[in-house]
């Protein structure tokens, strides 16, 4: 677990307190926002595809050889991060995602440093990750972390690929 002023960074499963209702708000908050960021129609989470729907229904099956980092300030599920098991010497970095009424406090930093610090503790080289470009704010938080882009893994349209040596 790893402290960052008053943010808690817990991994799940096995944490505690239970927080799995406020990953699963995390999830469709995250996702809801993407689709509608990238002008999709999207009402609430039937309106999302399938694999986004199955994130946040069943998140324990969808994410079962990964760890899922959960920031809490106080008892409350306040963001989120899932790193993949090293695969090739890599891990890569997905849903990072702070829910907006606790911005501005740390959370995303203390995610990504228990982030990077799981990917070495199992072994991995690099750690990557995909970012739409027109959340700056999010590239200049990993740039900030020694994150720099790279070619593209993953060819849609306006998505940014970036790595960093674990």
């Amino acid at each position: 677990m790893t402290d960052h002023r008053e943010v808690a960074v817990v991994c799940w499963p096995g944490q505690t307190p239970p927080i799995e209702d406020g990953l699963t708000a995390l999830l469709a908050a995250y996702h809801l926002r993407t689709e509608t960021e990238k002008g999709e129609s999207v009402a609430d989470v039937d309106d999302l595809p399938q694999r986004y729907r199955a994130e946040i229904s069943d998140p324990r099956s969808e994410f079962a050889h990964d760890e899922v980092l959960v920031a809490l300030m106080k008892d409350t599920a306040a963001g989120c991060l899932v790193v993949t098991a090293p695969a090739h010497g890599q891990s890569e970095i997905k849903r990072l995602w702070t829910a907006p009424a606790f911005r501005g406090q740390g959370i995303a930093s203390s995610l990504l440093e228990a982030a990077l610090a799981h990917a070495v503790e199992n072994g991995a080289d690099t750690v990557r990750l995909s970012v739409w470009e027109w959340r700056t704010g999010a590239i200049a938080l990993y740039e900030r972390f020694g994150f720099t882009v790279t070619e593209s893994w993953d060819k849609r349209d306006q998505l940014v690929c970036m790595q960093r040596a674990a």
